[in-house]
């Protein structure tokens, strides 16, 4: 359940990036799933998992209870919800959560993103209904991802080692400070009403795992090994939003194009070729492009 939540969840990159970048590798979070899936999910090593023991322990603790229990609620869940409707209680609790994108858009120094996800709170709660229609991003108030893990990166901490907490999920040590923070910055939190928050708080969970089931049905049926796989994606896409979309392309971009492409001491990229001329004949000479003849007139 973590897992998906954590690492599958379709959340808008931050609009620093270039256009050029964003035609040419469209959405970073899947191709970094594709990538890591081609490339073995070998790239982190037992260097960022120093905890490893531990934290299979809790990762197969975490499955277990995914197989046993949020799997066939969440699958119950899809057969008597609608999609629209599912989309709609995703719109409303990431409404309800987004103040916790503001406030560390400012503990961050970003003023004018942190000026827009207010505007972009501020729609959504009113003419969006409490956030059920995300009526924000055609008006161009596009959604960030931040949170106080990536407000400490800002500010140069190290992530830590990585850790799998029970009934979270992948995390690491820099982030688990926005457990509680975002707890805390919730509108939900604010209801004062245990009987409300209480199984709103439930009903997140099982919308959450019941839209995150595609991914992980996806991670089961192609990783090789589950638990590298979910490490090294996670860690990746948590370099990619620490980074404002710009840290992990480079390594993408060399995993999908062909060797020597884009990389120091290529050769470049040959001309583009020219328009092509008139065709010669056999002397040489340019042949004229035939005369199309008029039917003759009928006399009379």
């Amino acid at each position: 359940m973590g897992d998906a939540n954590r690492i599958m969840a379709t959340a808008g990159p931050r609009s620093r990036g270039t256009a050029a970048r964003k035609r040419r590798l469209g959405s970073l979070p899947a191709v970094l799933v594709v990538g890591c899936l081609l490339a073995g999910c070998a790239t982190t090593g037992q260097g960022d998992d120093p905890l490893k023991p531990m934290n299979k322990r809790f990762y197969a603790f975490n499955n277990d209870t995914d197989r046993l229990i949020m799997s066939p609620v969440a699958r119950m869940y899809k057969t008597v919800t609608p999609r629209p409707l599912r989309a709609s209680v995703t719109n409303f609790f990431r409404n309800a959560g987004y103040p916790d994108v503001i406030v560390n858009d400012f503990l961050q120094g970003r003023l004018g993103q942190g000026a827009s996800d207010i505007g972009r709170f501020l729609v959504n709660s009113t003419i969006g209904l409490f956030g059920l229609f995300d009526v924000a991003r055609p008006l161009g108030l596009k959604a960030h991802v931040e949170d106080a893990g990536l407000t400490l990166g800002r500010w140069g901490v190290g992530r830590g080692p990585y850790l799998v907490l029970p009934f979270v999920g992948p995390d690491t040590l820099r982030n688990t400070p926005s457990l509680v923070m975002g707890i805390f910055t919730n509108v939900l939190f604010y209801v004062g009403n245990a009987a409300l928050t209480v199984p709103l708080t439930v009903f997140d969970v099982i919308n959450a795992r019941a839209q995150a089931s595609a991914s992980l049905r996806y991670v089961r049926q192609n990783a090789v090994d589950r638990y590298v796989f979910t490490r090294d994606a996670y860690l990746q896409h948590r370099d990619y939003l620490q980074d404002g979309g710009h840290l992990p392309l480079k390594a993408v971009e060399d995993l999908m194009l062909p060797p020597g492409t884009g990389t120091p001491g290529a050769p470049p990229d040959p001309p583009p070729l020219a328009a092509p001329g008139p065709r010669a004949g056999v002397s040489g000479r340019p042949v004229p492009r035939p005369r199309l003849m008029r039917p003759p007139r009928p006399a009379g």
